[in-house]
Order: C-alpha cells, then sequence, then structure tokens
C-alpha cells in the first residue's frame, strides 16, 4: 500500500528536511574546528539560513491555501509573518 503526500506537503517536508541537514552539518563542522571564531561565522551563516527556509516554507503553505482560505484569512497569515520579522529586526 502507497501513501501519497500532497505536493505542497512533501514540499515543504523536503525544506524542513533540508534546513535539519544544514544546522546539524554546521554543529558538526563546529566541532570539528573547535574553534569560537570559525564556530561564530558558520553560525553567522545559519543566521541567514533559517528566515530564508521560513519564507519558503510559508509561502509553499499559502500556495497550497490558496483558494481554501478567505483573503482576510491570506492576509492574517502574511501579516503574521510580517510582525514576527519586524520583531526579529527590533531586538
Amino acid at each position: 500500500m502507497f501513501f501519497l503526500f500532497d505536493k505542497i506537503v512533501l514540499s515543504m517536508a523536503a525544506m524542513r528536511f533540508l534546513s535539519a541537514t544544514i544546522e546539524f552539518t554546521a554543529a558538526l563542522l563546529m566541532l570539528h574546528f573547535n574553534r569560537v571564531e570559525t564556530a561564530f561565522k558558520i553560525n553567522a551563516v545559519l543566521a541567514m539560513v533559517g528566515p530564508t527556509v521560513l519564507i519558503i516554507v510559508t509561502t509553499l503553505g499559502l500556495v497550497g491555501l490558496a483558494g481554501k482560505v478567505s483573503l482576510l484569512g491570506m492576509v492574517s497569515v502574511m501579516l503574521g509573518v510580517t510582525l514576527i520579522f519586524l520583531g526579529i529586526n527590533k531586538l
């Protein structure tokens, strides 16, 4: 018996697996180099990966919800994501 995943859900999960792989690899690299300076540089690169994955996965989710959610619901989700980024940048 085969279980078919929705293409959007599969894409969202694949992006999260990719993100987790990048994070895990970065942690291993930090341990491998065993230097604070290098670990700090690796962490700086990860700071760009996280928000990028969030935007991609959220966009995929919105595409998957198109037609299923009202316009007000879509605007609310987009506003919520915008507020997340504003809150992060204000810290």
